[in-house]
């Protein structure tokens, strides 16, 4: 079991950190020029399509931090033999540009994709709406990357688990860093 929640965490952290580098990145200074919103301020129905929080900058650095993650991933599958053990996909042959870039832009097509249904039912942006904040960027991630990397069934069950688990764990932490304005 714990080789199986190893490469769970191990696959999908691209994604993971691609996700919370889009909020992080609004927090550093030069990255402000980014700050324009993806969906060019267009609007559905009389209601913004994202809104102004789904940005240039957000999908940029997550798509970076997905790849740089990934490379870092193919690094230490290269050098740490009892991380190949546990890994059941070829990491040799992986592409990190690929592989990262798609898990970076699943996530955050994921959590647009949510965010345009909760500007429909009038949820503010930053409010909580459970379960889709926490699972919006696992589907994303999981449905792109799928494109390139194919699991079993059971493994994206037990990835989609592992990284529902995880999501109010790293948003408590954002909190106590006050990274975040809400622990969950």
């Amino acid at each position: 079991m714990f080789s199986f929640i190893f490469f769970s965490l191990w696959f999908f952290a691209p994604a993971g950190l691609a996700n919370m580098a889009a909020f992080v990145s609004g927090k550093i200074g030069f990255l402000k020029k980014l700050n324009y919103p993806v969906d060019c301020h267009l609007k559905v129905g009389g209601k913004r399509i994202l809104g102004d929080h789904k940005t240039v900058r957000g999908f940029l650095s997550a798509i970076v931090v997905g790849i740089i993650a990934c490379f870092v991933e193919i690094v230490c599958y290269s050098n740490f033999f009892s991380i190949r053990e546990l890994i059941p996909v070829d990491y040799y042959t992986v592409n990190p540009i690929i592989l990262g870039g798609l898990l970076g832009l699943g996530a955050l097509v994921g959590d647009s994709v949510k965010s345009f249904f909760k500007r429909r039912v009038n949820i503010e942006p930053g409010k909580s709406w459970f379960p889709f904040d926490q699972i919006d960027y696992i589907i994303g991630g999981i449905v792109f990357s799928a494109f390139y990397i194919h699991l079993s069934f059971g493994e994206y069950v037990l990835l989609f688990i592992v990284w529902f688990l995880l999501h109010p764990i790293t948003t408590s932490i954002g909190y106590l860093l006050k990274i975040r304005h809400m622990p969950i």
